[in-house]
């Protein structure tokens, strides 16, 4: 018996074998290009070692664990275009962290040059970290950015690497697939957009979408697929007369022509923001032409086949979008319009060439790929970005979730072109302000900023700018920064400097009161020591020494109160210490929660304890029976409980994973939850009859309250109903749906 079992293993190693050198050869044919003399030996060198340092090792899959790797250096070859230091960095990516080997290690090996992008790789791989508290997670997060500004390539393999996790997140469990898809929605998908990996940051956002919300994802795909002949018996009878007319243009170029369906979460997005369902997304797919020629021709030719489009369908106006001449922030080159196509239908256009193509594609790495021979004004759009981020970093004030959340918006901000009076274009994100523009230029001028004018015409520091404004800044050397400007700027360099100069204006301020205290102490015979500082911010129930010193040179603590402390040697004791506490009677407020009764509904918390304990549900999303829900721990409100689909769900479960509580619902069918649904319809006489005569009379459900709002002819209300769970909301959803003249019935998000 047991020799049968070991041939058996020995059989399963050997496929094994096979299948990691069937993958280690395809990173060399997609290689082979790059590969130059000495770099064969390399992989080699590199692939063995790595293979060796994980030789025991298997993923949650029950993989061997080195086809991770592998997998992670054919993703950064194929689909994001890197070279062959990249390659062995990305197979050599885990083995510091998980294995004996060292950096030194590393250094000897292969050189300086690739330990430094590996040191970059271990020290950004504790982001996944569930049990990191926030102030982690936030260095964690700035730790990828800073790499990024270092060497970009860096971010591209953990994009690479972060992509493989997800391609294989089924392996792990629920908990952690929540956590690692809000963590890759929340800044991941971002980072790859922002980088220009359109493609790469489209997939991470699906399969996000797959693992927090997947009956939405299943709803869409399976819609997708069920479209499927149809959309392409449309695309191809909109391809057929401009392949025509392209032809009798005697269009000499190679071109493709080609329908591509759009993004799950693309679709996804679309659905929520226009609040439609997926029958009535119109722009289910984009056709896209890509032409083969000089870099001379690019932009005469892309517009050529736009007039001829445009000479077949009628284009919509207000749906053009010129980013040949003025490229996105990202390098991102492409015509987008928006035309009539057959049976009424608006089709998305994209006119691109193969260099631009590619750039969308691969974005970081293809752009630099075509840097030579680029103008300065063209190649600077990435780099000058990189030196921006550089800056932001640099600021003392980045070790905070404020900033992440700041530079977040950054990253996906739709952008706006602004001039300064000698026409030179910034680029700024949608919504920024004079003030935001001044701070861009540069930190002085912003901290110094008055006002400025717009186009000629003077407007205050809190005017919203709109792409190709020409912006002229007005300063003061008398002006100083206002906590208020933090009320309106939207760039986390300019939210960072304005924090910046106010903590330094607190700190000049403060030491003011450094020198008040220091006086006073000396004259009780005390030195200012650290012991004697910790015991004053207890007392005045300051944070830091800064806090108290500048709440000292303000007014709003008064030394006085120091002669009812006690002196010891040279301690101070705060009076509060003489108070004596029962301590007999209290307990914790997890303690209090277990023995007081539940009230609401009841779940079933799996964590340390499986006791009942009190929670809230939370207004964001109000979570009714059926939901799938997870437990956060705020600092003040005990437990709360939100939807996964929560608008608010991505920043807590990446940033605050340490507080998150796995959180199920028990069957309970004796308990009512308020919930919600708004409704559109026509104006009808009696519609509001026929709706209360369904809930009251039909459903015998508990109506809280109900509005309604008609104009011309079309009304909009909101009812709010007692459920007992998910199903009995979604029943009442699809009765009231069928009733005569009403158009749409969708659930709140937000509490009203």
């Amino acid at each position: 018996m047991q020799t049968i079992a070991t041939s058996i293993y020995n059989k399963n190693e050997e496929e094994e074998k096979k299948i990691i050198l069937r993958e280690y050869r395809a990173i060399l044919r997609a290689l082979k290009i790059r590969i130059k003399k000495g770099d064969k030996a390399l992989l080699r060198r590199a692939f063995e070692l790595a293979a060796d340092a994980h030789k025991d090792m298997r993923r949650k899959s029950g993989e061997p664990y080195i086809l991770h790797p592998l997998a992670v250096a054919r993703i950064v070859v194929e689909e994001i275009g890197l070279g062959v230091t990249s390659v062995i960095c990305a197979l050599l990516h885990d083995v510091v962290e998980d294995t004996e080997l060292t950096l030194e290690d590393m250094e000897r090996e292969f050189g300086a040059n690739f330990a430094k992008i590996i040191d970059g790789l271990t020290k950004i791989s504790t982001v996944v970290d569930l049990k990191a508290n926030t102030t982690e997670q936030a260095e964690n997060f700035r730790k990828i950015l800073l790499t990024l500004a270092d060497d970009p390539r860096v971010i591209l393999i953990k994009l690479a690497d972060r992509l493989h996790n997800m391609r294989t997140l089924a392996s792990m469990t629920h908990e952690k697939q929540l956590k690692i898809a809000s963590e890759t929605t929340y800044i991941y998908a971002p980072l790859a957009h922002r980088l220009g990996l359109y493609e790469i940051k489209s997939e991470l956002e699906d399969l996000a979408l797959k693992y927090t919300q997947p009956e939405v994802f299943n709803e869409i795909a399976n819609g997708l697929k069920e479209t499927k002949r149809e959309r392409t018996r449309y695309i191809n009878e909109f391809i057929k007369p401009v392949k025509e007319e392209l032809a009798k243009n005697n269009f000499d170029f190679d071109f493709d022509i080609f329908g591509r369906p759009k993004a799950i979460h693309s679709i996804y997005h679309k659905m929520r923001t226009k609040g439609v369902a997926f029958e009535e997304v119109y722009d289910l797919f984009a056709i896209r032409i890509i032409i083969d020629c000089p870099p001379d021709q690019e932009k005469e030719l892309c517009w050529k086949v736009y007039s001829i489009i445009t000479n077949i369908y009628r284009p919509s106006t207000e749906r053009l979008r010129d980013w040949i001449s003025v490229p996105k922030g990202n390098g991102y080159e492409a015509l987008h319009t928006t035309v009539m196509g057959p049976e009424g239908r608006w089709v998305e256009v994209q006119i691109r060439t193969l260099r631009m193509n590619e750039i969308a594609e691969k974005g970081l790495a293809a752009h630099w790929k075509y840097k030579e021979g680029a103008s300065s004004a063209h190649e600077s759009k990435l780099d000058s970005w990189l030196i921006h981020l550089r800056e932001i970093l640099n600021n003392p004030e980045t070790d905070t979730l404020d900033f992440l959340q700041d530079f977040k918006l950054d990253l996906f901000t739709e952008e706006i072109y602004i001039y300064t009076p000698k026409g030179d274009m910034r680029v700024l994100p949608k919504g920024a302000t004079t003030l935001d523009f001044a701070f861009d230029i540069h930190s002085e001028l912003g901290a110094r900023c008055i006002g400025a004018k717009v186009n000629h015409k003077l407007v205050p520091l809190s005017y919203q700018l709109k792409s190709g404004d020409q912006v002229e800044v007005i300063t003061s050397s008398k002006q100083k920064p206002s906590e208020d400007w933090l009320a309106f700027v939207t760039t986390a360099k300019a939210k960072g400097r304005i924090k910046y100069y106010l903590k330094e204006e607190k700190r000049r301020i403060a030491e003011d009161g450094k020198g008040t205290l220091t006086r006073k102490l000396e004259h009780l015979g005390v030195p200012l020591s650290a012991g004697n500082l910790n015991e004053l911010c207890v007392h005045f129930k300051k944070q830091s020494p800064l806090d108290l010193f500048y709440g000292i040179a303000v007014g709003n603590i008064d030394i006085k109160d120091l002669k009812d402390f006690t002196i010891h040697g040279d301690k101070l004791e705060s009076p509060s210490k003489e108070l004596k506490l029962d301590t007999k009677n209290l307990v914790s407020q997890e303690e209090a929660a277990k023995n007081k009764p539940v009230k609401g509904g009841e779940l079933i918390i799996f964590g340390e304890s499986s006791d009942k304990i009190l929670y809230k549900l939370a207004q964001c999303c109000q979570p009714i029976p059926g939901d799938d829900v997870f437990g956060f721990i705020t600092s003040g409100e005990g437990l709360k409980i939100h939807r996964t689909d929560c608008p608010n769900a991505p920043q807590l479960l990446a940033n605050y994973g340490h507080r998150v509580v796995k959180t199920k619902w028990a069957k309970n069918k004796e308990v009512s939850f308020l919930s919600g649904v708004r409704i559109t319809g026509l104006d009808d006489v009696g519609v509001i009859q026929k709706i209360t005569n369904v809930i009251s009379g039909e459903l015998k459900m508990n109506m809280r309250s109900i509005s309604i709002d008609t104009k011309d002819g079309i009304f909009e209300g909101t009812i709010m109903v007692y459920v007992h769970d998910r199903e009995e909301l979604e029943n009442f959803s699809s009765r009231i749906g069928s009733l005569p003249g009403i158009n749409k019935v969708e659930r709140l998000e937000m509490s009203e």
